[in-house]
């Protein structure tokens, strides 16, 4: 077992995990007011692969990613579409289930709906206000931030800039505009609503997550994930709320994921840059969207764009390749060479290390460099099966198996008669060949990495 250690966002600290603790680790999931797009996916890819880790090194792992099914934001876009926010959150919640699905890596342990998670949520907000730490005002019920000392320990953030962006109609019901919604009354149009003792109405969307953690989780656990974005305000009311209500701490290490970014700008619906996560699978396949979101450090920006994408399908083929001509041994078949065996070792340390993907992947085409220069040599004996398990543990064992098959022979062949023929300026002939791949059930693209074939959709 490794010792394994992720970077605290509240102290910037390399943090290890107790090799003989339940590993509790609760993430954020979408607002179900649309589809998810592809940003969406990188905190449930990151943290699916980092418990899939875990438990492979001998730790007990258990993760739980949440759905937000009752929001502002699903009651402003129900309106818009002319139907209830229950239906809508239901057909959102339905597809992000399909969408996140057809990536290949699995559920969650625990996948908690805010709506089925009322009762824990009402009983905090009520320990809460009996505590002083939250006061009723007009039928809403808001948490009283400077009645917890340790507000803004996660962020970081001068007081002044603690805005916690809830519009004005709160305002005139708040006594201090620093302090943040737990419970709001029912409005005018709103056809989502709870009893509560103090008035119908629905959670706020901080107290939502902390009693769906502790609900899946207990109080601590030990990683509590999600988007850099979610810092502040939602992470650091999280902690106000829940530590003030149970007097202790709510996760001991917080792990932030940086934002997938087109341009200088964060991935958003607000903004309107998306795409969605089922037009990146329709048209590049889970395979090279998984590889594409584990191809830099998960603390750092992601640049979006064909670029990156065409690099990792490229590079899945280039692995998918490798595993053809060298496919892993069956179970007890051979051991692998000591060059090839450390390989796959470094490839762990390297998860271990504040699960660092990308220097993880550098040990895997390293090791195919490596056999592809000195294909007899004995040390790299066995390294197949070695990629094989590499693949495993991030999320493209497919690559081994075929789970997704790629091209076979004759299109690949066709292919390069494609090529051959755009090199020699036959268009006619190019594109002849472009609707016999079509009828095979492919399509060409052409990308900053050269053409490559994708699955008709």
């Amino acid at each position: 077992m490794r010792e394994v250690r992720i970077r605290d966002t509240m102290s910037g600290e390399l943090l290890t995990l107790g090799t003989d603790e339940e590993i509790g680790i609760y993430a954020c999931g979408p607002t179900v007011y649309s589809r998810i797009h592809i940003g969406n996916a990188r905190p449930f890819v990151i943290f699916s692969l980092l418990a899939r880790f875990l438990r492979s090194e001998g730790y007990g792992a258990k993760l739980a990613i949440n759905v937000t099914d009752v929001n502002d934001k699903i009651y402003t876009a129900a309106a818009g579409r002319g139907v209830s926010s229950t239906e809508l959150a239901a057909e959102m919640t339905a597809a992000y289930f399909e969408d996140t699905g057809r990536l290949g890596i699995g559920r969650p342990d625990s996948e908690p709906l805010a709506t089925e998670t009322i009762g824990p949520i009402i009983d905090l907000i009520a320990t809460l206000v009996e505590e002083g730490h939250a006061y009723e005002s007009g039928g809403d019920v808001y948490f009283a931030v400077r009645s917890f000392d340790g507000y803004g320990k996660l962020s970081h953030r001068p007081t002044e800039e603690m805005e916690q962006g809830e519009g004005d109609d709160a305002g005139s019901l708040k006594r201090d505009p620093l302090d943040f919604a737990l419970w709001k009354a029912k409005k005018d149009g709103e056809d989502l609503s709870w009893e509560s003792p103090w008035g119908p109405g629905r959670p706020g969307w901080h107290i939502e997550c902390s009693a769906m953690a502790e609900a899946e989780l207990g109080q601590p656990f030990t990683i509590h994930g999600g988007g850099s974005d979610l810092v502040f305000p939602h992470h650091e009311n999280e902690i106000a709320q829940s530590e003030a209500a149970r007097g202790e701490q709510l996760a001991r290490i917080w792990m932030h994921n940086g934002m997938i970014e087109t341009g200088s700008e964060k991935m958003s619906k607000s903004v309107g840059n998306i795409f969605q996560l089922s037009e990146a699978l329709d048209a590049y396949g889970a395979e090279t969207v998984v590889a594409y979101l584990i191809s830099g450090h998960y603390r750092q920006p992601l640049a979006f764009g064909e670029g990156p994408l065409e690099q990792a399908a490229a590079g899945n083929e280039r692995l998918r390749n490798f595993l053809r001509e060298n496919p892993p041994a069956g179970a007890g078949e051979g051991v692998p060479g000591d060059e090839a065996a450390a390989a796959g070792s470094r490839f762990r340390d390297a998860l271990a290390d504040d699960f660092n993907t990308p220097r993880a992947m550098r040990e895997a085409f390293d090791l195919v460099r490596a056999v592809n220069q000195r294909p007899d040599d004995p040390a790299l004996a066995g390294a197949g099966t070695v990629l094989a398990g590499m693949l495993e543990l991030v999320g493209l064992e497919s690559l081994a198996t075929g789970g997704e098959e790629g091209p076979g022979d004759e299109a690949l062949e066709l292919l390069e008669a494609r090529n051959a023929a755009r090199a020699d300026k036959d268009w006619a002939r190019a594109d002849e060949i472009r609707d016999s791949l079509a009828e095979l059930g492919w399509e060409v693209r052409d990308g900053a990495e050269g053409a490559r074939l994708v699955p008709r959709s």
